[in-house]
Protein backbone atom coordinates (compact mmCIF):
# COMPACT_ATOMS: atom_id res chain seq x y z
CA UNK A 1 0.00 0.00 0.00
CA UNK A 2 1.19 3.54 -1.16
CA UNK A 3 1.80 6.17 1.44
CA UNK A 4 2.71 9.95 1.38
CA UNK A 5 4.00 12.57 3.94
CA UNK A 6 2.82 15.71 4.97
CA UNK A 7 5.04 18.21 7.31
CA UNK A 8 3.85 21.13 9.33
CA UNK A 9 5.43 23.50 11.11
CA UNK A 10 6.50 22.57 14.78
CA UNK A 11 4.77 19.03 13.87
CA UNK A 12 6.11 15.85 13.60
CA UNK A 13 5.43 14.22 9.97
CA UNK A 14 2.22 12.42 10.15
CA UNK A 15 1.94 9.88 7.78
CA UNK A 16 -1.42 9.24 5.63
CA UNK A 17 -2.49 6.51 4.77
CA UNK A 18 -3.81 6.29 0.90
CA UNK A 19 -7.21 4.02 0.31
CA UNK A 20 -7.86 1.61 -2.63
CA UNK A 21 -8.55 3.86 -5.63
CA UNK A 22 -12.05 4.02 -5.85
CA UNK A 23 -14.30 4.62 -9.73
CA UNK A 24 -15.73 8.26 -9.90
CA UNK A 25 -19.30 8.53 -8.53
CA UNK A 26 -21.76 9.51 -11.48
CA UNK A 27 -22.50 13.45 -11.31
CA UNK A 28 -26.24 14.58 -10.46
CA UNK A 29 -26.21 16.25 -13.46
CA UNK A 30 -24.90 12.53 -15.31
CA UNK A 31 -27.57 10.81 -13.45
CA UNK A 32 -30.78 13.13 -14.03
CA UNK A 33 -29.38 13.31 -17.93
CA UNK A 34 -29.22 9.46 -18.05
CA UNK A 35 -32.94 9.40 -16.56
CA UNK A 36 -34.23 12.09 -18.63
CA UNK A 37 -32.50 10.10 -21.24
CA UNK A 38 -34.31 7.14 -21.03
CA UNK A 39 -37.56 8.30 -20.50
CA UNK A 40 -37.60 9.93 -23.93
CA UNK A 41 -36.37 7.74 -25.51
CA UNK A 42 -38.73 4.35 -24.19
CA UNK A 43 -41.85 5.43 -25.53
CA UNK A 44 -40.02 5.66 -28.95
CA UNK A 45 -38.50 2.31 -28.35
CA UNK A 46 -41.75 0.57 -27.48
CA UNK A 47 -43.31 1.85 -30.40
CA UNK A 48 -40.16 0.61 -32.47
CA UNK A 49 -40.25 -3.08 -30.96
CA UNK A 50 -44.42 -2.84 -31.37
CA UNK A 51 -43.90 -2.52 -35.27
CA UNK A 52 -40.93 -4.28 -35.91
CA UNK A 53 -40.81 -6.81 -33.86
CA UNK A 54 -43.43 -9.37 -35.38
CA UNK A 55 -41.71 -8.47 -39.37
CA UNK A 56 -38.03 -9.22 -37.80
CA UNK A 57 -39.79 -12.54 -35.81
CA UNK A 58 -41.41 -13.57 -38.87
CA UNK A 59 -38.71 -13.43 -41.28
CA UNK A 60 -36.80 -15.20 -38.64
CA UNK A 61 -39.37 -17.88 -38.35
CA UNK A 62 -39.74 -17.92 -42.21
CA UNK A 63 -36.25 -18.53 -42.80
CA UNK A 64 -35.83 -22.12 -40.87
CA UNK A 65 -38.45 -23.24 -44.20
CA UNK A 66 -38.33 -24.25 -47.79
CA UNK A 67 -41.08 -21.90 -48.25
CA UNK A 68 -42.41 -20.90 -51.56
CA UNK A 69 -45.36 -18.83 -52.42
CA UNK A 70 -45.56 -20.68 -55.97
CA UNK A 71 -46.36 -23.84 -53.45
CA UNK A 72 -47.41 -22.86 -50.33
CA UNK A 73 -48.31 -26.38 -49.59
CA UNK A 74 -44.89 -27.69 -49.80
CA UNK A 75 -43.61 -25.62 -46.56
CA UNK A 76 -41.09 -27.69 -45.18
CA UNK A 77 -38.70 -27.11 -42.12
CA UNK A 78 -35.40 -27.36 -43.19
CA UNK A 79 -33.64 -26.13 -40.23
CA UNK A 80 -30.60 -23.63 -40.82
CA UNK A 81 -30.32 -24.86 -44.54
CA UNK A 82 -31.20 -21.29 -46.10
CA UNK A 83 -28.59 -19.56 -44.11
CA UNK A 84 -26.09 -22.12 -45.94
CA UNK A 85 -27.43 -22.19 -48.85
CA UNK A 86 -26.79 -18.39 -48.95
CA UNK A 87 -23.75 -18.32 -47.39
CA UNK A 88 -22.26 -20.94 -49.60
CA UNK A 89 -23.06 -19.01 -52.44
CA UNK A 90 -20.63 -16.58 -54.80
CA UNK A 91 -23.50 -14.33 -55.92
CA UNK A 92 -24.13 -13.50 -52.07
CA UNK A 93 -20.60 -12.78 -51.54
CA UNK A 94 -20.34 -10.82 -54.93
CA UNK A 95 -23.04 -8.78 -53.88
CA UNK A 96 -21.90 -8.23 -50.40
CA UNK A 97 -18.38 -6.87 -51.96
CA UNK A 98 -20.58 -4.63 -54.58
CA UNK A 99 -22.85 -3.64 -51.09
CA UNK A 100 -19.35 -2.47 -49.07
CA UNK A 101 -17.75 -0.36 -51.92
CA UNK A 102 -21.17 1.48 -52.46
CA UNK A 103 -20.87 2.20 -48.37
CA UNK A 104 -17.24 2.65 -48.31
CA UNK A 105 -17.39 4.89 -51.13
CA UNK A 106 -19.94 6.98 -51.21
CA UNK A 107 -19.56 7.55 -46.91
CA UNK A 108 -15.68 8.55 -47.63
CA UNK A 109 -16.53 11.09 -50.81
CA UNK A 110 -20.09 12.56 -48.75
CA UNK A 111 -17.73 12.96 -45.57
CA UNK A 112 -15.20 14.92 -47.34
CA UNK A 113 -17.72 17.10 -49.45
CA UNK A 114 -20.06 17.57 -46.32
CA UNK A 115 -17.47 18.87 -44.41
CA UNK A 116 -16.73 21.70 -47.03
CA UNK A 117 -20.04 22.03 -47.12
CA UNK A 118 -20.48 22.46 -42.97
CA UNK A 119 -17.18 24.98 -43.18
CA UNK A 120 -19.38 27.14 -45.71
CA UNK A 121 -22.49 27.13 -44.03
CA UNK A 122 -20.82 27.58 -40.50
CA UNK A 123 -18.60 30.52 -41.56
CA UNK A 124 -20.58 32.35 -44.06
CA UNK A 125 -21.88 35.70 -43.20
CA UNK A 126 -23.98 36.90 -45.70
CA UNK A 127 -26.66 35.09 -47.80
CA UNK A 128 -26.83 32.41 -44.99
CA UNK A 129 -30.15 31.00 -45.29
CA UNK A 130 -29.91 31.01 -49.27
CA UNK A 131 -27.13 29.12 -49.21
CA UNK A 132 -27.90 26.59 -46.50
CA UNK A 133 -31.14 25.87 -48.49
CA UNK A 134 -29.14 25.44 -51.81
CA UNK A 135 -27.21 22.97 -50.22
CA UNK A 136 -29.88 21.24 -48.79
CA UNK A 137 -32.09 20.97 -51.64
CA UNK A 138 -31.26 17.84 -53.48
CA UNK A 139 -31.65 15.66 -49.95
CA UNK A 140 -35.33 17.30 -50.09
CA UNK A 141 -35.91 15.28 -53.24
CA UNK A 142 -37.62 12.05 -53.67
CA UNK A 143 -34.48 8.93 -54.10
CA UNK A 144 -37.00 7.32 -56.81
CA UNK A 145 -37.60 10.95 -58.67
CA UNK A 146 -33.06 12.04 -58.28
CA UNK A 147 -32.41 7.94 -59.63
CA UNK A 148 -34.38 8.61 -62.90
CA UNK A 149 -33.05 12.05 -63.33
CA UNK A 150 -29.17 10.98 -62.89
CA UNK A 151 -30.08 7.52 -65.18
CA UNK A 152 -31.39 10.43 -67.93
CA UNK A 153 -28.53 12.57 -67.21
CA UNK A 154 -26.03 9.57 -67.54
CA UNK A 155 -27.63 8.18 -70.66
CA UNK A 156 -25.30 8.58 -74.06
CA UNK A 157 -28.51 8.88 -76.09
CA UNK A 158 -29.68 12.01 -74.75
CA UNK A 159 -27.78 12.55 -71.59
CA UNK A 160 -25.43 16.09 -70.70
CA UNK A 161 -22.60 13.59 -68.56
CA UNK A 162 -20.80 12.52 -71.54
CA UNK A 163 -20.16 16.21 -73.02
CA UNK A 164 -19.27 17.31 -69.75
CA UNK A 165 -16.59 15.30 -69.79
CA UNK A 166 -13.60 16.06 -71.86
CA UNK A 167 -11.68 13.34 -74.24
CA UNK A 168 -15.07 11.45 -73.26
CA UNK A 169 -16.64 9.66 -76.36
CA UNK A 170 -20.45 11.06 -76.55
CA UNK A 171 -21.91 7.51 -77.28
CA UNK A 172 -20.02 5.82 -74.30
CA UNK A 173 -22.83 3.83 -72.29
CA UNK A 174 -22.32 3.95 -68.87
CA UNK A 175 -24.61 1.18 -67.90
CA UNK A 176 -23.34 -1.59 -70.31
CA UNK A 177 -20.73 -2.45 -68.27
CA UNK A 178 -19.99 -2.92 -64.06
CA UNK A 179 -17.63 -0.26 -63.50
CA UNK A 180 -18.93 2.66 -64.85
CA UNK A 181 -22.61 1.60 -63.67
CA UNK A 182 -21.91 1.57 -60.30
CA UNK A 183 -19.62 4.52 -60.87
CA UNK A 184 -23.18 6.41 -61.36
CA UNK A 185 -24.70 4.70 -58.95
CA UNK A 186 -22.69 6.09 -56.95
CA UNK A 187 -22.20 9.74 -58.04
CA UNK A 188 -26.30 9.71 -58.00
CA UNK A 189 -26.44 8.11 -54.09
CA UNK A 190 -23.53 11.04 -53.42
CA UNK A 191 -25.40 13.91 -54.70
CA UNK A 192 -28.62 13.06 -52.84
CA UNK A 193 -27.31 12.38 -49.36
CA UNK A 194 -24.44 14.39 -49.05
CA UNK A 195 -26.63 17.36 -47.63
CA UNK A 196 -27.84 14.85 -44.84
CA UNK A 197 -23.74 14.35 -43.89
CA UNK A 198 -23.21 18.51 -43.68
CA UNK A 199 -26.36 18.67 -41.30
CA UNK A 200 -24.71 16.70 -39.08
CA UNK A 201 -21.54 18.12 -39.60
CA UNK A 202 -22.90 21.15 -39.12
CA UNK A 203 -24.26 20.63 -35.61
CA UNK A 204 -20.66 19.20 -34.47
CA UNK A 205 -19.05 22.62 -35.75
CA UNK A 206 -21.73 24.43 -33.61
CA UNK A 207 -20.17 22.85 -30.56
CA UNK A 208 -16.20 23.56 -31.36
CA UNK A 209 -15.35 26.54 -29.34
CA UNK A 210 -13.93 29.18 -30.81
CA UNK A 211 -11.68 30.16 -27.88
CA UNK A 212 -10.01 27.10 -28.92
CA UNK A 213 -9.44 27.71 -32.51
CA UNK A 214 -8.55 31.42 -31.49
CA UNK A 215 -5.96 30.41 -28.95
CA UNK A 216 -4.45 28.44 -31.47
CA UNK A 217 -4.56 31.09 -33.68
CA UNK A 218 -2.39 32.83 -31.04
CA UNK A 219 -0.18 30.36 -30.44
CA UNK A 220 0.89 30.65 -34.33
CA UNK A 221 -0.84 27.39 -35.55
CA UNK A 222 -1.72 27.35 -38.87
CA UNK A 223 -5.28 26.44 -40.84
CA UNK A 224 -4.48 22.90 -41.10
CA UNK A 225 -2.62 22.61 -37.69
CA UNK A 226 -6.36 23.98 -36.13
CA UNK A 227 -8.21 21.61 -38.57
CA UNK A 228 -6.48 18.81 -37.51
CA UNK A 229 -5.91 19.41 -33.62
CA UNK A 230 -8.28 21.32 -32.98
CA UNK A 231 -11.73 21.32 -34.74
CA UNK A 232 -11.55 17.77 -35.81
CA UNK A 233 -10.78 15.98 -32.40
CA UNK A 234 -13.82 18.38 -30.83
CA UNK A 235 -16.30 16.80 -33.64
CA UNK A 236 -15.27 13.07 -32.76
CA UNK A 237 -18.96 12.80 -31.98
CA UNK A 238 -20.35 14.69 -34.92
CA UNK A 239 -18.34 12.42 -37.08
CA UNK A 240 -19.21 8.86 -35.42
CA UNK A 241 -22.78 9.46 -35.92
CA UNK A 242 -22.44 10.75 -38.98
CA UNK A 243 -20.75 8.28 -40.54
CA UNK A 244 -22.40 5.59 -38.78
CA UNK A 245 -26.20 7.36 -39.79
CA UNK A 246 -24.90 7.12 -43.38
CA UNK A 247 -22.78 3.92 -43.68
CA UNK A 248 -26.32 1.95 -42.35
CA UNK A 249 -28.28 3.55 -44.64
CA UNK A 250 -25.37 2.85 -47.89
CA UNK A 251 -24.98 -0.83 -46.77
CA UNK A 252 -29.10 -0.88 -47.51
CA UNK A 253 -29.04 0.63 -50.63
CA UNK A 254 -31.86 -0.35 -53.07
CA UNK A 255 -33.82 2.61 -54.86
CA UNK A 256 -31.08 4.12 -56.97
CA UNK A 257 -30.34 0.76 -57.79
CA UNK A 258 -33.73 -0.67 -59.03
CA UNK A 259 -34.14 2.28 -60.87
CA UNK A 260 -31.06 2.99 -62.90
CA UNK A 261 -30.30 -0.32 -63.67
CA UNK A 262 -32.56 -2.98 -61.94
CA UNK A 263 -29.70 -4.45 -60.55
CA UNK A 264 -27.93 -5.48 -63.98
CA UNK A 265 -24.73 -5.88 -65.19
CA UNK A 266 -23.12 -6.42 -61.80
CA UNK A 267 -24.29 -3.79 -60.00
CA UNK A 268 -26.95 -5.62 -57.39
CA UNK A 269 -26.90 -4.95 -53.28
CA UNK A 270 -27.24 -7.13 -50.70
CA UNK A 271 -30.50 -5.56 -50.43
CA UNK A 272 -31.51 -6.15 -53.95
CA UNK A 273 -30.40 -9.65 -53.52
CA UNK A 274 -33.47 -9.77 -50.99
CA UNK A 275 -36.09 -8.28 -52.98
CA UNK A 276 -35.55 -10.47 -56.19
CA UNK A 277 -35.80 -13.67 -54.03
CA UNK A 278 -38.50 -12.48 -51.89
CA UNK A 279 -40.64 -10.58 -54.44
CA UNK A 280 -39.66 -11.52 -57.66
CA UNK A 281 -39.50 -14.84 -57.31
CA UNK A 282 -41.19 -15.97 -54.51
CA UNK A 283 -38.79 -17.32 -52.55
CA UNK A 284 -39.69 -16.13 -48.59
CA UNK A 285 -37.25 -19.14 -47.24
CA UNK A 286 -34.60 -17.82 -48.95
CA UNK A 287 -35.48 -14.29 -48.97
CA UNK A 288 -36.02 -14.59 -45.54
CA UNK A 289 -32.47 -15.62 -44.42
CA UNK A 290 -31.03 -13.29 -47.01
CA UNK A 291 -33.01 -10.51 -44.43
CA UNK A 292 -32.11 -11.75 -41.54
CA UNK A 293 -28.11 -11.84 -42.83
CA UNK A 294 -28.65 -8.15 -43.86
CA UNK A 295 -29.93 -7.09 -40.16
CA UNK A 296 -26.72 -8.73 -38.51
CA UNK A 297 -24.23 -7.29 -40.95
CA UNK A 298 -25.49 -3.81 -39.99
CA UNK A 299 -25.30 -4.61 -36.41
CA UNK A 300 -22.07 -5.34 -37.26
CA UNK A 301 -20.89 -2.66 -39.07
CA UNK A 302 -22.74 -0.20 -36.44
CA UNK A 303 -20.82 -2.44 -33.62
CA UNK A 304 -17.18 -1.70 -35.19
CA UNK A 305 -17.87 1.78 -36.45
CA UNK A 306 -18.30 2.66 -32.62
CA UNK A 307 -15.63 0.53 -31.81
CA UNK A 308 -13.69 2.40 -34.22
CA UNK A 309 -13.97 5.92 -33.16
CA UNK A 310 -14.11 5.04 -29.04
CA UNK A 311 -15.80 8.43 -28.57
CA UNK A 312 -16.63 9.11 -25.04
CA UNK A 313 -19.87 10.76 -24.94
CA UNK A 314 -19.70 11.75 -21.45
CA UNK A 315 -16.37 13.53 -22.29
CA UNK A 316 -18.19 15.05 -25.55
CA UNK A 317 -20.42 16.81 -23.06
CA UNK A 318 -17.81 18.44 -21.22
CA UNK A 319 -19.06 16.60 -18.00
CA UNK A 320 -16.60 16.24 -15.11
Amino acid sequence: MSSTYIATAGEEDTKVKKGPKKGKPESERSKAENTLGRNLVLPAIIVMLLVTAFPMLRALYLSLFSYSLTAPEDREFVGLSNYVTALSDPLFWRDTGVTVLYMVVTVAVELVIGFIFAMVMHRVIFARGIIRTSILIPYGIITVVSGFAWQFAFSYQNGFVNSWIPGLDTTFNWFAESTPAIVAIMVSEIWKTTPFMSLLLLAGLAQVSEDMIEAAKVDGATWWQRLWKVILPNMRAAIMVAVLFRALDAYRIFDNIFVMTAGAVGTESISFLTYRQTIEQFQLGIGSALSVLLFLSVLLIAYLIVKLFKVDLAAARQEG
